[in-house]
Formats: structure tokens, sequence, C-alpha cells
């Protein structure tokens, strides 16, 4: 498919029932938008036409069961344009209330500034930062090709859906598009169709500011399969245009050629992108479509209208039920598995004992392998370095076009892409995703972390390579600021464990959690297994790993990952020269923060002045326990190239210099 139409932009407006039930989109955005004096209404007048298509024509839903596990997805890419997804959202009657609509961007409202998963019924992803609902509308096509191959049977199509996305210029700007697009067309994601508001406009000014690129090449080059619709206004050249793509083997792009704003007085311009427009130029939008009704008033035969779409898909929900119904009678393991929250960790074990040294990476791999074997939901890959990673199910081949029951993916070296497909699969359902780099690179999908923890997704993120000890590789790669980076995102666990026990412990934990993201950052270099961290109680995030041998004691040092065993040694040095100190670890530090006040006061006593904390990473974030009289072994400079223990020494992580700053902190006391 390679077509295009050639009327041009309509100037005329019809009055059929369905041109107004297609301007009542625009008008109540419009007025939600006005009455707040805040908001983006050039998407949702130009954008209309093909969003009441492809939600009243084409897509499968039912607003009394909005989470429908066989429901169309639609992703709002564009989130700016959210006035027009409540629209939606509203007619198609969602729970939202038209007092709920006149409450947009209030405190407090069911309509924010931009869509928010799990706030509003009918939102499927939360978007705003542009490019990232393209990439999360990937992996919920990933995950609807995926898990149609591993839970349909013959007679039993209970996974069959599509998903949609509306992008704009910006997404498609955003370096993250490339990622996804080529991620989706290599996979050959044919149940992906994304409708593109292509208006030649950004925030700043017009697209040739900044952009000369050709989309159609762009896409096509990427195996997509790639159709325009010259006329935005069309409904009918839209909606073959969505037919036919859902027809493909690939993945599709429909441009929509549309003006942005389109009716105002201020259409085709920067100026209606991101603010109201005034109560004169909605006076002379309403002439322009002959709108005579009054703010947030709508006639009967509009709502009749969406109701005749209702009814129609009602038919098909039921269908789906009746036939699901059947299928959990037959294959009871199967929807046990689809329906899970969580994983089974509860008999995962490492094979490694007390005295072994073993790198947690490697440890972390033997784990997920026993994951994988018990939990057919657990699947995910790396962006390029599943080998390093460690994360490779062994077992479960790869995902591809001629193989989508595999659990492996290839993402290629696209971080961002990989991060923002992993929350999309988690936010399809029926999966527990996760996805793999070197801990330095978790710059790269940082905003991804963030936005699963607003959508308090379970996405899971395995880092390796944790610290200087990279070593050769230099400081390009030796992370130093990340783990406050990523310390610093709410509603996010990060674990650094110290050895093959803590991991072990974490990834019971991290099977356990279904609100909030999960990162594990786990060493190359090879770590000594302790006795002391067996049943370690990583749900405390921090515990007394080696106590003072008589009462209260001297000092606390606290350390996480392969800075535990450092101190340690410290303690054993320190008990010959007449100190008596305690060692604490703290393998996550937001679940310690998280626990009752008693129990942060038995681990670190507030009488207990005298305090130092080790990390191969920026100090301050460790300044919360260590309080004022207490200090930091960190790094707060970069790196160096050199082998991996030669720099730790030279950084200060040996048992000479703890004990050096342990006596130096004693005399202030």
């Amino acid at each position: 498919m390679d077509s295009s139409t050639k009327s041009g932009m309509s100037n005329a407006v019809q009055s059929s029932t369905e041109t107004k039930a297609v301007n009542a989109i625009r008008f109540l955005s419009l007025d939600m938008i006005q009455k707040a004096n805040s908001g983006h209404p050039g998407l949702p007048l130009g954008s209309a036409p093909m969003a009441y298509v492809l939600w009243e024509k084409i897509m499968n839903f039912d607003p009394k069961d909005p989470k429908w596990f066989n429901r169309d997805r639609f992703v709002l890419s564009a989130g700016h344009g959210s006035a027009m997804l409540y629209s939606l959202l509203y007619f198609n009657q969602f729970n939202l209330s038209l007092d709920d609509i006149k409450q947009f961007r209030q405190l407090g409202s069911l309509t924010p500034g931009h869509p928010e998963y799990g706030h509003t019924d009918g939102i499927d992803a939360t978007t705003g930062p542009l490019g990232q609902g393209l990439g999360m509308a990937v992996g919920m096509a990933m995950a609807e090709r995926h898990l149609a191959a591993v839970y349909n049977r013959p007679g039993y199509n209970i996974i069959d859906h599509y998903t949609y996305a509306l992008v704009g210029d910006g997404d498609l700007m955003e370096g993250l598009s490339q990622e996804a697009i080529n991620i989706a067309g290599n996979k050959k994601l044919s149940k992906l169709v994304v409708l593109y508001d292509s208006n030649n406009i950004s925030l700043d000014g017009p697209l040739d500011l900044s952009t000369s690129e050709n989309a159609a090449g762009r896409f096509k080059a990427a195996g997509w399969d790639y159709s325009l619709v010259q006329d935005g206004n069309d409904l009918a050249e839209i909606e073959a245009a969505i037919k036919a793509a859902k027809k493909s083997d690939r993945p599709s792009i429909i441009e929509v050629k549309t003006v942005i704003g389109y009716g105002t007085p201020l259409q085709g311009t920067n100026k209606v992108h991101g603010a109201a427009i005034g109560e004169d130029n909605v006076k002379a939008t309403r002439k322009f479509y002959n709108w005579d009704l009054a703010p947030f008033e709508f006639t009967k035969d509009i709502y009749d209208q969406y109701q005749g779409y209702l009814d129609i898909k009602s038919v098909q929900y039921q269908k789906w039920q009746d036939l699901y119904r059947k299928y959990s009678l037959e294959f009871t393991n199967e929807v046990s598995q689809l329906t899970a929250k969580t994983l089974d960790t509860a008999d995962i074990k490492t094979s490694y004992k007390t005295g072994d040294e073993i790198a947690t990476r490697n440890v972390s791999s033997e784990l997920m392998q026993q994951i994988a074997k018990k939990n057919p939901q657990f699947w995910g890959g790396a962006a390029d370095l599943s080998s390093s990673n460690k994360t490779y199910l062994s077992d479960d081949g790869n995902f591809t076009d001629g193989n989508p029951i595999g659990r492996n993916i290839f993402f290629g070296v696209r971080e961002f892409g990989m991060a923002t497909a992993i929350n999309g699969i988690n936010l399809h359902g029926g999966s527990r995703a996760f996805g793999s780099t070197f801990f330095v690179f978790s710059d790269y999908l940082k905003a991804a972390i963030r936005l699963a923890a607003l959508q308090k997704l379970p996405s899971t993120f395995v880092f390796s390579h944790d610290s200087l000890a990279v070593g050769e590789d230099g400081p390009t790669h030796e992370p130093v600021e990340q783990l406050t980076g990523l310390r610093a995102i709410p509603n996010v666990n990060l674990f650094r464990p110290a050895d093959a026990h803590e991991t072990e412990a974490a990834w019971k934990f991290i099977g356990n959690t279904t609100d909030k993201p999960s990162i594990l950052v786990t060493s190359r270099q090879k770590l000594p297994v302790l006795a002391e961290t067996e049943d370690a109680p990583i749900e405390k995030g921090g515990y007394i790993l080696s106590d003072a041998k008589n009462g209260t004691p001297d000092g606390i040092l606290i350390a996480c990952g392969s800075e535990v065993q450092l101190a340690m040694n410290a303690q054993k040095e320190l008990e010959k020269q007449n100190f008596d100190v305690r060692v604490v670890s703290m393998p996550s530090i937001e679940i310690f923060n998280r626990q009752p006040q008693s129990y942060k006061d038995k681990v670190l006593p507030p009488e207990v002045e005298n305090r130092i904390a080790i990390e191969m990473g920026t100090s301050f974030v460790w300044n919360q326990f260590t309080g004022l009289k207490g200090t930091v072994i960190g790094v707060n400079k970069f790196g160096t190239s050199g082998k991996g223990p030669e720099v730790v020494d030279k950084y200060g992580f040996n048992t000479a210099h703890v004990i050096e700053v342990f006596k130096q902190q004693w005399d202030k006391f």
C-alpha cells in the first residue's frame, strides 16, 4: 500500500449528523480549554476527524469495562492534545462526566493537562513527553503479538486486537521515534497503526525552521507501510486508509495532512498550539463551523450518533466474553498465567555458597533462568548487550516475526526505545517484561524509567558494570552519578546487591512488586558470597549485617554492592585496633526509607554519630544517613582508565583508607 488523495483541505463544513459529531469533539475541546484558559487547542481542531473515524468506526472497546483485555489500545503520543482525548471518552460514555470535563487542568480533576494512566478510565498510557507514547505503542503491539502466539488456541482467538497511536510532528522529531520505528519495523508488528497529524507546525513555528526530512522515505526505510491522506477532514479517505493499513503485513503509518487550529482565525500558525485562543477567536470559530450551541451544550442527535457506534461495539465485546468463558474452563493454567500480577519467585535459589566468588550479573542470570521456567509471562531483552548483562533466557528463543513465541527481544543499540517498549509491554498486561544494558547507559533511558514510575508499572531494568571497577574502558563507561540520579526518581526501587544472596533476595522482592519499576544494578567483577547475607531481609532495604561485639558501637560503616565486602574487611581490621563497629548493608535506600522510624533507629541509632558510608558513586545521597558529623567515602569526579582493581584502589576504596577515615572521624569525637 502506498496511496494518496489529492482533494485538498475542505473549506466548507457539512451539516450532517456525522459532521456534527466530529465538530462536537472540536467544540468540547475548545470549551474546556477556554474555561481553563489553558491547554492546546490546535491539535483537537485539526485532528478531530481522524480521531472520530478511528474511535467510532474502527476501534473495539467497551466503556463499561475500560480494562477489557482484548480491547484495541489507543495511545495519544501527542499528549498535549488531551482535551480531544477527554472529549472522546466523554462522548463514548467512559466514567467522565461533563462536570469532570469542566474541571480540565484543575487541581485534583480527572482531566489533567496530559493523559495519565490509572488516573482516568480509558487512558491506555501516560503521555506528554514527546516520542514516548509511540515507543509504548510499539511495546503494546509486541505484547499482543507475543501473547497471541503463546495463549491463543484453535477456535480460541482470545488475543486479537490492534494498537493505534496518534503522533504529531514533535513526536517524530524526537530521536526516540527513530529507535521505536526501527524496532517495530524489524519485528513486523502488523497490528500497529499510527496516525500522523501532519500540520507542518511545531511550538516555535513552521516545521521547516528545523526539519527537512521526507517522512515517507524514513518510514519506508524502516520497513513500515506508508500512506497519505491529503485532506484531514475527509472521513471516508481516513477510514479507507486505516482499513487498508489493517490488512498490511507490516506496521503502518498514515500521514494525515491537517491544519493546526482548523477553523480559527489563528489556523496554520504556532499561535494556536498551546494557549486558549480568547473569546473573540472562539466566536469566529463558531461562525466558521456554523456552531450555534452554547459552551458544553450538545443536541440529542449528537449523543445518539455516538450511542449507535457503542451498540455495535457492545455486540463484539459480548462475543469475546462468551468465547473467553469457554476458554477459561478449558485452559485454566493459561488463564492463571495471563492474569497473574506477580512472578512466582518463592523457590528460586542461587547455587553459589559462602566463600565462592561470583559477579552478581552472573548470579542474576542464573536466577532469571529459574524465573523464566516458572513464569511464562516473564520476557524481555537487551540493548545489544544480553551477553554482557547476562540477561538472555537460554531456553526460550528469540522474539521475531517468524517466532513471536520467543521470549528474548533484540532491541539493538536503542536503550530509550527498549525502555519505552518494555513499559508498553507491561502497560498492555499479561506480561512482566525487563530490559537491560550497561549501568552507565541508563542515562539514555532515564526518562522512560521516570514514566514507568509515574504510571506505577512493574517494569524491571537490569544494569550491569556498576562502578569504577569497569576499569579499562575508562570514565565514559564507569558510572558515577547514575545511582544518585535514579534514586532521586519517586516510586522506584533500586537494588545494588552485595553478593549472590542479596541478588537472590532482590529478585524475590522484584517478583512481588506490582506498583513501581525495579532497578537491579549488578557487578561485572567477582564478589565473595558472604555468610552474613544469607536470608538477607531485603524487604527492609537496609539491615545490620555484622554488629558490634559489645553494646553501643564505636561507629557504623554503611555500604552497598561491592563495597559491603570492603566494610566487612575494615570492621575486622578495626577490631584488631580495639574499635568495635557495626556494618550495615543498604542494598535499597528507597525501601529502607519507607520503614518505620523505630526500625531505622534500631539499624542506625541516633546516639551513634560516628558514621561512614562507602559507595563508588556520588556521595551526597548518603548524607541523610551519615548526618552532619559523619562522612562519605564516595566518588565526586569522573573515573579513569586502568585495570579495575587499580582504579578502585586509586580512588580510595581499600581497607587502609577506610580505617584512616574512621580514625579521623574518631578523633573528632
